[in-house]
């Protein structure tokens, strides 16, 4: 399972392939409905390969309609920290603020019915069980169901053995596994044999069935019956199932060629999933020439040993666990683990280079959803760097390059974790370790820590400069200038930006967060008044990204060119350029760009004459903004929109019904409330709605609305305006 289900969606369609077909099992089916109905937590235990996650998850389906159901797989998770951080990106709960993951998941879980499905917790099962406690205990509409080898051993926990299957099953089963082959087996003596030589475990069942393009079911229990003996010593009857499982991959393992072997010890190295290009380069040489791969995966996909899945990035390839690790122990004790792991750990160094240059390019989308895909095996790249001796600035290289997941895909409180690490460690490697400072300083900003930013930006500037390193320089710059805008010092946004620019123009930085650098100069001067130069800023980005192909930085450009449009009494092409910022925004899954659109289409829609919409938008951004940081940042010349939105449709509708109407919106999921935004217009605006020319008081306007910055008058910035930026730093 590898991420949400909402009520009416299949939780089956979010499995492997190899998952998906469901034969038998509808007495134990109905015994799970029925102890879950009961119970909030129930765990499925047996041993491995006997279909635990399959019921889990077809039970979990028969719930969706009472339920949200989501699945958080943990198999890939090594340390038990990360648990939680697991758990909030599974759920899909973008969060850019300070809070530990575990409060993200309490405050937005609370008081909605939801079904959270476990799997693959065995290694983790202290972490897992402590966080699984006090979610029940302070969510009471929470279930839980786990599916794993051993239990939670919580009180309140239900435990629901799963044994293998019957007889009848085991062989329609197998029968069905081996059509996908291509073969009719029946249902003879020779088959039922051997179903019952494996003990009805569906993957030991599942591996035999991938061997019948070769071999007769009469010739699979013959080698089978061979392999029984050696490893018992005759004793078949009292043969324990875990070791029937072991017995039936060891054996699919020795009928392997050498080379299918070999490439089944390398795979083990990735982390979840991985596609074709990768396995080439990683698990080629030595033995297995890299044109030679696709051929032997082919043959391993074929017996069942690796599944194929489709993504929105092509075919991706998955190994089960249990046959996983079956293949890390060849690989270990052929001493080669090593080497593969530095293999695999350069793939994807690579792969982060790539990516982060790619970024400004018209390939941004694809960039968001391979690095999506790749994040498991990302995380393992940088638990090796992180762990591995004279290898912290190749980790420090990379966190750094991964600025645009941790700040553009939700990813922040994780990110802050890597660099936080790769700053701490000595490599030798002033570079990288001033990339990784910079990066830590722009996402703690992202997150509202003024002190640790500021500390990280000196930090990096100061070595910067004692290093002669222009370009690290330009970036701390650039990010303190971002501060400085977040916090409402113009003034000082203005001089340090520009001067950032002027670096980049000095050593020839052209990306998208140069581009981004100049959007938010562009914002400083507009709430300075200066329109008409802003709008040459901005100008100027649309042209360069539209020349590049470049849609994120572009749709920042376009925000500030809708707020230059407003100001100048232009609603309708506000709007128009409001729509076009919030579509490519949210493509990105760019939380902060798609709250910040919001807010300011509030205020647009209030100018067209539809006040009751613009309080409905007005509660929909209330509701993101808690996943991003402090609403607005808390800055008065971001809020000053936001307060004259508020103070026009209270006086059109009064204090009652804007309320209401703000309930409304507050209501609304993220993509109802994008949906929503994107489908207003054609009404006719309101007569003497002023355009505000700088912050707006504080005593002017409503008190008390929905994303305000309150009366104190507090700043404590959660976000640049821009949230990303930094292509490279050498």
């Amino acid at each position: 399972m590898r991420g949400p289900q909402r009520p009416g969606s299949p939780a089956d369609g979010n499995l492997p392939p190899e998952l998906t077909a469901f034969i038998g099992r509808s007495a134990e089916l109905a015994g799970l409905a029925e102890t879950m109905e009961t119970t909030r937590l129930v765990t499925v235990t047996g041993v491995g390969g006997v279909g635990k996650s399959r019921l889990a998850v077809r039970a979990a389906s028969r719930s969706a309609d009472r339920h949200e159901v989501w699945g958080v797989e943990l198999a890939s998770v090594r340390d038990p920290q990360f648990v939680e951080y697991a758990a909030v990106e599974a759920l899909g709960l973008t969060d850019h603020t300070t809070r530990l993951p575990r409060q993200t998941l309490l405050d937005r879980l609370g008081g909605r019915p939801v079904l959270l499905v476990l799997d693959g917790f065995e290694h983790l099962v202290e972490a897992c069980a402590e966080l699984v406690a006090e979610l029940l205990r302070k969510l009471p509409e929470l279930r839980v169901l786990a599916a794993g080898r051993r239990p939670l051993g919580l009180a309140c926990e239900r435990i629901f053995p799963l044994a293998p299957l019957g007889a009848d099953e085991a062989v329609e089963l197998f029968a069905d596994r081996a059509g996908q082959q291509g073969v009719d087996v029946g249902d003879g003596p020779a088959v039922r044999e051997l179903c019952a030589r494996l003990e009805g475990i569906p993957l030991a069942l599942e591996l035999a069935a991938g061997r019948l393009r070769a071999l007769s079911p009469a010739q699979l229990l013959e080698r089978l019956d061979d392999r029984f003996r050696l490893l018992t010593g005759g004793g078949r009857d009292a043969l324990p199932r875990h070791q029937a499982l072991r017995t039936a991959i060891g054996w699919s393992h020795e009928l392997c060629t050498p080379a299918e072997r070999l490439l089944w010890a390398r795979l083990s190295v990735f982390a979840q999933t991985f596609d074709l290009e990768a396995a080439e380069y990683v698990c080629s040489g030595d033995g297995l020439p890299a044109e030679d791969v696709l051929d032997v995966l082919a043959e391993l996909l074929a017996q069942s040993v690796l599944a194929r899945e489709e993504t929105p990035t092509g075919p991706r390839y998955r190994m089960l666990d249990t046959v996983r690790a079956y293949g890390a122990d060849w690989l270990e004790a052929a001493g080669d683990a090593p080497r593969l792991r530095r293999r695999h750990r350069d793939w994807y160094l690579g792969l982060a280079t790539w990516c982060e240059l790619d970024w400004f390019s018209p390939r941004q989308r694809e960039v968001a959803a391979r690095v999506e895909a790749e994040l498991p095996n990302l995380r393992a790249a940088l638990e090796f760097c992180l762990t591995e001796p004279e290898e912290a600035h190749l980790g420090q290289y990379l966190a750094g390059s991964l600025w645009f997941c941790w700040a553009g895909c939700g990813r922040l409180s994780e990110g802050r974790r890597w660099l936080e690490r790769s700053v701490g460690l000595e490599s030798g490697y002033e570079q990288s370790r001033l990339k990784a400072l910079w990066v830590l300083g722009y996402v703690a900003i992202l997150q509202g820590d003024t002190v640790p930013a500021l500390a990280a930006l000196r930090e990096c500037r100061e070595q910067a400069e004692r290093a002669a390193d222009g370009t690290a320089v330009a970036y701390a710059e650039h990010r303190t200038g971002c501060l400085a805008l977040v916090t409402d010092d113009m003034a000082g946004a203005e001089t340090l930006l520009r001067s950032a620019l002027e670096r980049y123009r000095e050593i020839g930085e052209l990306n998208s967060n140069v581009l981004m650098g100049q959007v938010e100069l562009a914002m400083a001067l507009a709430f300075q008044g200066d329109l008409a130069d802003a709008v040459r800023l901005c100008e100027d980005v649309r042209r360069v990204c539209e020349d590049h192909g470049e849609r994120w930085a572009r749709s920042y450009a376009l925000y500030v060119l809708a707020y230059a449009a407003w100001r100048d009494g232009d609603p309708a092409v506000a709007r128009d350029l409001l729509t076009d910022c919030l579509e490519n925004a949210h493509a990105f899954h760019d939380l902060l760009g798609s709250v910040l659109a919001i807010e300011l289409l509030a205020l647009v829609t209030a100018s067209l004459g539809d006040p009751a919409e613009a309080a409905v938008l007005q509660g929909a951004a209330a509701r993101l903004w808690p996943s991003v940081g402090l609403p607005l940042f808390g800055s008065a010349h971001y809020n000053a929109p936001h307060e004259l939105c508020e103070a026009t449709a209270r006086k059109a509708l009064g204090d009652a019904r804007y309320e209401e109407r703000v309930r409304e919106g507050a209501g609304l999921e993220r993509e109802t409330a994008v949906a929503r935004a994107l489908g207003g217009g054609g009404v006719q605006p309101l007569p003497g709605l002023p355009a505000p020319r700088g912050p707006v008081p504080r005593d002017s306007g409503g008190s008390g609305g929905s994303g305000g910055s309150g009366g104190s008058g507090k700043r404590e910035p959660a976000a640049s305006p821009t949230r990303k930026g930094g292509e490279t730093a050498g």
